[in-house]
C-alpha cells in the first residue's frame, strides 16, 4: 500500500480525522494542542494520526491535500483546514455543528 492509499483509506476509514503532531494527550507542538482543545469541546470523539511517528505522511500529505501545515482537520473526506481555520470556525459554531451532525450520521445503532 503506498503512501496515499494509506492516507485515502485513514480519511475514507474515520469521518472525522485530525493529523497532528504528537497525540490528543500529548500535542507536541501549540497548534495541535489548539486544534485538539477545540475539537474536544465539540464532546465527540474522533481519530488522530501523529504524523511525528509517521514520516511518510507527514512528507505525502502536504501534497495531497495541497495544505502545507499540521495539524489538519479532514471531515466526511474533505479538508477542513488547520489550527487557525478551526478555531474560528469553533469560534461561530460552525465547527460545532459540522462534527456533531457529522457524528451524529455515523453513530451505530
Amino acid at each position: 500500500m503506498t503512501t496515499i492509499e494509506k492516507i485515502q483509506k485513514q480519511i475514507s476509514e474515520n469521518p472525522i480525522i485530525l493529523y497532528m503532531k504528537g497525540s490528543p494527550k500529548l500535542p507536541s507542538c501549540g497548534f495541535s494542542a489548539q486544534a485538539v482543545q477545540v475539537l474536544s469541546q465539540c464532546g465527540v470523539p474522533f481519530a488522530y494520526v501523529d504524523i511525528l511517528q509517521n514520516p511518510d505522511i507527514r512528507a505525502e500529505l502536504p501534497n495531497y491535500a495541497n495544505w502545507p501545515t499540521f495539524p489538519q482537520l479532514w471531515v466526511e473526506g474533505e479538508l477542513i483546514g488547520g489550527c487557525d481555520i478551526m478555531i474560528e470556525m469553533f469560534q461561530s459554531g460552525e465547527l460545532q455543528t459540522l462534527i456533531k451532525e457529522t457524528a451524529n450520521k455515523y453513530q451505530t445503532a
